[in-house]
Order: C-alpha cells, then sequence, then structure tokens
C-alpha cells in the first residue's frame, strides 16, 4: 500500500511540474505586433512623433509589444488607410481631421475656415470636454480616437502670383476628401479637387492642378515649393490630426492585471500604449511649430517659392467670402459646438478691478 502511495504522490508531483512549466511556456507569448501607417515623410511633426511612440511604448511594455511604422504610404495611402484600419490590416492610424467626416459630421468643425487664430486655440479646443467628446464620437463606427496631434496652419499656394479671393478665380486646387474644403474652394470662385497626398507633387508638376493648401513642414518635406510660384500665408484652417485606432482590437487587449499574465508577468497593454501616445502627443506638438517656422525658411532661403504674408485689407477679403461655407454646414455641426470652438480664439477679457477699500 505504502508503495502505491509512493508512487500516486510521484505521478502527481510530476504532472504538477510538468503543468506548471507547460503554464510559463505558454505564458511566453510573441509581443502583440502593432502597425503604424502613415502618409507623410518621417522628417515631419507626424512622422517624428510616430517614431518617438514606438521608441516610447517598446520601451514601456518591453518584451510585449512591437511597434512597425510605415511612413509615406508605404504600407496604406490616403484612399485606404481607414478602410484597412477597419479590417484591422493595420491597427494605428494618424489622418488628417478631415478624413472623419463621413463617420461624424461634428469633425468637419475642425475644417472651418478661420476659425482658430492660431495652433494654440486649436490645441484649447481639443483638450477641452467638447473636444475631448469627439475622440470617442465613432465608436460605434469601429474607431476610437486617442489623440489630437497638431501640425500647424495651412497656407494655399499656386502656379501663379495671387493676394486675394479673386486672383484665384476659376483655378484647380488639390485638396482633401473634405466637403467643407470643396465649398470653401467654391466661395473663393475657385475648385477644389480630391487627391491622395502621395499624387499631389506629380500634379502639381504637370498641371493637372493648379495649387493646393498645407502646412510649410508638408510643403517642404515633399517639395511642393519646387513646383509653385507663390505661397501667401493666408492662415485659413488647421492641419491636425487625430490618432485612431480600431476600435475593437483596442477593447481586446490586455487591460487589467487581475485578468492575466503577458509573457509571464503582469501587464496592461492599453494603459501603457495610452500613456506612450500621450507623451508622443507632447513630443509632436512641440515640435510642430519649430519644423514649420525651419521650413518655412528653408522655403524662402531656397529662392524658388515666393512666400507672402496678406494685409490686412487683404486677410479681411478671405475671410468675408468664407460666410456662405458656415451657412452651409452649421447645422451639421451644431452651432454650439461652433461657439464651443470659436471662444478659444476670442480676446481675453480683462479682469474687472477690485473696488478700493476704504480706510
Amino acid at each position: 500500500m505504502f508503495k502505491k502511495i509512493t508512487n500516486l504522490l510521484t505521478a502527481i508531483s510530476f504532472f504538477a511540474v510538468t503543468t506548471l512549466f507547460g503554464f510559463s511556456a505558454s505564458a511566453q507569448q510573441a509581443p502583440i505586433v502593432i502597425k503604424l501607417s502613415h502618409v507623410v515623410a518621417e522628417n515631419t511633426p507626424k512622422g517624428l512623433a510616430s517614431l518617438k511612440f514606438k521608441e516610447l511604448a517598446e520601451k514601456k511594455l518591453p518584451g510585449k509589444v512591437q511597434v512597425q511604422v510605415f511612413p509615406n504610404s508605404q504600407l496604406f495611402g490616403d484612399a485606404k488607410e481607414l478602410e484597412a484600419l477597419l479590417l484591422n490590416d493595420v491597427q494605428i492610424i494618424n489622418p488628417s481631421l478631415s478624413k472623419f467626416d463621413r463617420y461624424t459630421k461634428k469633425i468637419q468643425v475642425f475644417d472651418l475656415p478661420f476659425l482658430f487664430k492660431d495652433s494654440k486655440a486649436a490645441n484649447d479646443f481639443q483638450n477641452s470636454a467638447d473636444g475631448k467628446a469627439l475622440l470617442k464620437s465613432m465608436e460605434d463606427k469601429g474607431l476610437i480616437g486617442l489623440e489630437y496631434w497638431a501640425n500647424g496652419m495651412r497656407h494655399f499656394s499656386t502656379n501663379k502670383d495671387f493676394r486675394v479671393p479673386a486672383d484665384v478665380k476659376g483655378l484647380k486646387f488639390r485638396i482633401q476628401a473634405s466637403d467643407v474644403y470643396e465649398s470653401l474652394l467654391k466661395a473663393f470662385g475657385a475648385n477644389g479637387q480630391k487627391m491622395a497626398f502621395a499624387e499631389v507633387y506629380q500634379a502639381l508638376q504637370t498641371g493637372v492642378v493648379d495649387g493646393q493648401e498645407n502646412t510649410f513642414s508638408n510643403m517642404y518635406s515633399q517639395k511642393f515649393h519646387e513646383v509653385q510660384k507663390t505661397i501667401v500665408e493666408t492662415n485659413h484652417g488647421i492641419l491636425d490630426y487625430m490618432v485612431v485606432v480600431n476600435a475593437k482590437w483596442w477593447n481586446g487587449l490586455p487591460a487589467d492585471i487581475r485578468k492575466g499574465l503577458w509573457n509571464g508577468l503582469p501587464a496592461d497593454i492599453r494603459k501603457g500604449l495610452s500613456e506612450a501616445m500621450r507623451e508622443a502627443t507632447i513630443y509632436n506638438n512641440q515640435i510642430s511649430r519649430e519644423k514649420n517656422e525651419e521650413a518655412r525658411k528653408a522655403i524662402i532661403d531656397s529662392g524658388k517659392a515666393k512666400v507672402v504674408k496678406l494685409t490686412d485689407a487683404q486677410l479681411a477679403e478671405w475671410k468675408k467670402a468664407v460666410a456662405p461655407v458656415y451657412a452651409q454646414f452649421e447645422k451639421d455641426i451644431g452651432v454650439d459646438l461652433i461657439k464651443s470652438a470659436q471662444k478659444y480664439s476670442q480676446p481675453a477679457q480683462p479682469k474687472a478691478e477690485k473696488p478700493a477699500t476704504k480706510k
């Protein structure tokens, strides 16, 4: 009997040991591969911030995630990246805010011309309750916004000299896939042609379009200034991005240390990625202004395109011309949301002086 009991205990011990080793082996899973795709060059704010996110995420979650960054439309271009995200062929993209109007009309607030006086005003609105709510407004469509990334103010360029809207009448401009921008060009008497970012240089070079509108950093990195005659600093809008993830993929990531292990260690993948993205966002917004100033100077120094600052009277003509755009889109966007965004560009009210106290 004693021998049988000894054999039984030995068998149980062996089973326990092999089970433990088996669990340890299974726990040592391969890292989660995260594909991040974008359409601009690596030396732009978005390109550099994407690389910064990779660095931070892999540092915070060593052995747990591997971030692969694909710049310059290497993986997916403008026309395909959102579809690819929804199919989970890529997990993170950071398109311009114009791309999301098919999922929520409220996002068109960011395309309204002359809504923000500068990038800081836009960033302040994005960090407000109304701005943050827009990040979560498309989850039922399969998309979750994590952060906004700044890329600066937009300016018009053409292959001719111009100063006011009347000068661009009849010209054809490349625009993003934005109904607001299509309406904007009509308000100027010009024509907007929706076109993928990767196709713009050749279209400008061959005369398929006469002009485009973009930030200085994008214009310089893509060499648009080499095939344009004039860049006018209209500051007519922001070209910011939303970092967006596939909702099903994001919600399926290990997110609670009580629910198990990852590679043998407690893991909260979503928390680590969120922290990395927040830090990458701060980095992006810090270098955005710097990169645009550098690009503006480099364009001027190249002598290939003239950079023109508008007079107050000329700028007033551009602003006056866009009134029909607001009338067309304010119902879809919502008057309250527009007013919420506008208040960040209004001059600060002086504080009332306290009445002097009697001595």
